[in-house]
């Protein structure tokens, strides 16, 4: 028989791990059948589309708690029809929240994977008795995670970060400035407020005015903003005339990887950005607020178990980039950071070494391995 894999992802990003982990089952088994929630690359590679990746895209409290019913639907409504289906197994990419949920359920008729941990090691640790009762398997982006599934006897493969595969161990700044049309011998940088509106709502402002405060302590750098959707690119352009004035930013589309290599430093909301900024080898200063009253429960609570929040920092085991968390987060803070990496090649040359010791860590050919460890248990 045919083997026969049933999907969720979420999101773009979800998308793109899940049509690489279909084009390297098919390498080892052509003949594999995929259906369920997926994207556009997903459907391309082969994938059967039962609905649409972005009907997982729902971010932030109040959006999430306008769609549960919705959600709750949905999830019922693939249930039925992964149990009708009967895949060899079910494997859900990201969106914690909606696979672990379903993945129980259709946990004992088929295989259940979950590809992507979520942060259960950083904050409520006690959900890793739910990922345990709900998959057979966790495929781990970062190496570290392993460590703690092993601790709480759940089954987890570190296959490595699919950025670190598609971002090159040397990246050529020079193209890249090239590219942008910078001028030679300019001082770059980045400015990364965030993917998401909640994200630049509430570090936008700040960001611009550190930038502005960093331009009056220096000729002023070239400043240039990839950004995600024409939505924050509306948001960032106000807070930035806001509290930067007539200060000259170049605001792109997309195109984060090119304005990350070309710049000195980059600016960067805690994420994925981290890494990614991490992997181009370039000094970065990060920040990360919440709402304040999620940031009020997660400090009553003690439900924050790691030093660090910026990626590079967890990777590394230590403060190697500095990072600044919720009332930290400043224009007078943030600017100081920025020109003490600036101020330091020495520094940077030294960060590009660690940074190329963690990319080569990461670099795991992700897909092929995630494809090898979900046939493993299969038995195929």
């Amino acid at each position: 028989m045919a083997l026969s894999v049933g999907m969720v992802a979420g999101e773009a990003s979800g998308d793109t791990l899940g049509a690489a982990f279909i084009a390297a089952v098919r390498e080892r088994v052509p003949d594999a059948q995929f259906f369920g929630v997926a994207g556009p690359k997903m459907q391309a590679a082969g994938c059967e589309a039962w609905e649409n990746a972005e009907s997982l895209a729902v971010m932030g409290v109040t959006e999430v708690l306008r769609h549960l019913p919705r959600l709750w639907r949905l999830r019922r409504r693939l249930e039925a029809r992964f149990l009708a289906a009967r895949p060899d197994v079910f494997v859900g990419i990201d969106a914690p929240e909606f696979n672990l949920g379903l993945a129980r359920r259709l946990k004992g008729a088929m295989r259940t994977v979950q590809y992507v941990s979520p942060q259960v090691w950083a904050w409520r640790q006690g959900r890793v008795r739910t990922i345990g009762a709900s998959c057979d398997l966790v495929l781990c982006l970062l190496p570290f995670e392993t460590r703690f599934y092993a601790e709480h006897e759940v089954r987890a493969v570190f296959v490595g970060h699919p950025l670190a595969d598609r971002i090159p161990l040397d990246v050529d700044r020079e193209a890249a400035r090239r590219a942008l049309g910078l001028p030679d011998g300019a001082t770059v940088v980045a400015v990364l407020p965030g993917s998401r509106v909640g994200e630049v709502t509430r570090l936008g402002k700040d960001f611009a005015a550190a930038c502005a405060r960093l331009a009056t302590r220096r000729a002023p750098p070239e400043f240039i903003a990839p950004m995600a959707n024409d939505r924050v690119r509306g948001l960032f352009a106000a807070q930035w005339r806001a509290a930067a004035g007539e200060l000259p930013l170049r605001l792109l589309d997309g195109g984060a990887d090119r304005a990350i290599v070309a710049a000195d430093v980059v600016l960067v909301a805690s994420g994925t950005a981290t890494l990614e900024t991490a992997l181009c080898k370039r000094p970065m200063v990060v920040a990360y607020r919440l709402g304040a009253v999620t940031a009020l429960l997660l400090r009553t609570l003690g439900l924050v178990k790691v030093p660090y929040f910026s990626q590079p920092n967890l990777l590394a085991g230590r403060r190697l980039v500095p990072e600044f968390f919720q009332e930290a987060v400043t224009p007078e803070h943030l600017a100081d950071a920025l020109e003490a990496e600036l101020a330091d090649p020495a520094r940077a040359a030294g960060l590009a070494r660690e940074f190329r010791r963690i990319h080569e860590q990461l670099r795991m050919d992700g897909a092929r391995r995630a494809a090898g460890a979900v046939l493993e248990l299969v038995g195929r």
